[in-house]
Formats: C-alpha cells, structure tokens, sequence
C-alpha cells in the first residue's frame, strides 16, 4: 500500500480530506539550492505566504525512509543543515526508502510524491529540462517526463538559463504537456524575463489556469501543466551579464567533468559566488512570486 510510506502532516490531511487549498513545495531547494541559512529562510517565508493567502503548505522530503508531506519546523532546519542529504530523482525513490536513508525530492519527485497524496499544485524556482547539447549526450532531466504523466500543474519561472531552452518545450510539446504564460506570451528562463521562446497560451487570472487543469484531468489527459510566471521585473537580472556568468559555470563544469544531477548545483554555486549573491536574491524572490501564485491557483482549484 502506498500509505505504507508515506507521512502526511495532520494540517495537510485535514486539508486533503475538507478540499482545502494546498501547495506543494520541494525540498532540493533547500538541501541543494541555496547555502544555510537562506535555504531555511527561504522555506519558511515560502511556507507563509501561502498561509497568508489562505492555503496549507506541503513541504516534500524524504527523511528516515518515510515520505514526508508537510515538514515540522524541525525537519526543515534538518533538510537546510545536514549537507550529507541525497538529490533525490525518480530512480532514486526505491532505494532510498528501502535504506531508510534521507532524500531532497526534486521537481520530479515532488511531483510524483505530491500526486501520491493527491495534491494537484507545486510551486518550484525552474524546472529542469534538455541540458546543452543534450541531442548528443541525452541528458535530460525527469522533471520533463514526470511532467508528462503526473497530474500536477507545476507553478515555476520558466526553465533555467543553463539549459537548451528550445529542445525543452520541443520534449514538452512532443509530451503533450501545456505551456502557459501567466500574463505573458513569452517563456521566462528563470533570472530573466524572456527566453526568446513563445509559450502556447496566455493566462491573465489564476481561476482560467485552475479551471484548465480540472478540464485536462476530467478528460483523462495524463500529465501536468507547466505555469510559466516571469520573475518580478524590479528582480530582473541583466540578461547579457547573467548569460555570460552562466555560460562560465557551464564550461567549467564542463571542464571539470560534472554531469547529470551535480551540474545544477554545481553552476548555482558558481552563480552565487561570482555575481555578490545578486542571483541568490533573485532566486528568492522569483520563488516567492511563484508561491504566490500557485496559492492563487490552488485556491481556485479547491472551488472547482
């Protein structure tokens, strides 16, 4: 039985049980995507604008073998010091669990995990997607597959930079999976507001995406949503400047032979250390917006 390994925090079930809005939030985020104590402190304050809003906070991870859906303040400070955590993607699951070891679950595995315990909103930074050059190394991310066949609508700001932007909404489109602007016609890339690259709608309100995503289910057609949500432009980086800083940490991973799930980090790092901690903040803030949304979302999607 899947309730076998899964840990449901009493607010979340309650939320579950009376269709209360809930937003689902990951964990890699805070053991490997920003350095202690911002990753806590980011957390948190995620946690609490979707409380202000009027939604539960689901917090993913996996600690001890058990699947944690909603994290104690405690297992928060636990996910943010302890940087022994396991990335944790799909493949991964089993062997984790069967361990008994701790695990950061990423946009793949929040997915999956989220539509375990039936929550249908996640708010991320950017998802994951068709590394540079990846029609020669195939290296792809499984957030996009996941994306695919699990019944999420994933709240993010677009892909990010480091990535083949295009061959990613090449595998999404290929998928079946919706891209949607909200309030724009352009995908964002993360620090910056346009990528170059279209989405295949535009949404101006939370209650249409909402509506959208039961009208995608009711119809049987598997997988999620991608809600693209620009970074706040008072955040915006410079594009070229960002570009450049980028496309060094890519080259110098490169260089250094880190692959698969170590690069994302590996060039955050990079990008935190040469830009003064500016993209860290913009990091922040870009998920702070999308929580805001996806609590919007999630709201809707109780009504529905």
């Amino acid at each position: 039985m899947i309730s076998d390994y899964l840990d449901i925090k009493e607010e979340v079930k309650d939320a579950l049980d009376n269709n209360k809005p809930i937003v689902a939030l990951e964990s890699t985020i805070i053991s490997h995507g920003m350095p202690y104590p911002e990753n806590i402190i980011s957390a948190k304050r995620s946690e609490a604008i979707i409380r202000e809003a009027g939604g539960i906070p689901a917090t993913i991870a996996i600690i001890k073998g058990r699947i944690k859906i909603g994290l104690t303040e405690s297992d928060l400070d636990h996910m943010g010091k302890d940087s022994g955590i396991t990335k944790a993607s799909r493949r991964d699951m089993a062997m984790i669990l069967s361990k008994g070891m701790d695990g950061a679950t990423t946009v793949a595995t929040t997915m999956l995990c989220a539509d375990l315990a039936g929550i249908r909103v996640f708010a991320t930074g950017g998802i994951g997607g068709v590394h540079r050059n990846g029609q020669t190394t195939m290296d792809v991310s499984a957030d996009l597959q996941e994306l695919a066949g699990t019944n999420v609508g994933v709240v993010c700001a677009g892909a990010k930079s480091i990535l083949d932007i295009g061959l990613t909404l090449e595998y999404l489109e290929t998928h079946g999976v919706p891209v949607i602007g909200y309030g724009t016609e352009n995908f964002p890339a993360f620090y910056i507001r346009e990528s170059g690259y279209k989405v295949d709608y535009r949404v101006d309100n939370p209650a249409e995406i909402a509506k959208a995503l039961k009208v995608k289910w009711d119809l049987g057609l598997k997988g999620g949503m991608v809600i693209a949500n620009p970074i706040p432009e008072e955040f915006e980086m410079d594009k070229e400047y960002i570009s450049a800083v980028i496309d060094e940490a890519v080259e110098s991973a490169e260089k250094e032979g880190v692959k698969g799930k170590g690069i994302t980090p590996y060039v955050l790092a990079r990008l935190h250390n040469k830009t003064g901690d500016k993209s860290l903040f913009a990091n922040k803030e870009l998920v702070y917006n999308n929580v805001r949304l996806a609590a919007q979302i999630a709201i809707e999607y109780a009504k529905q």
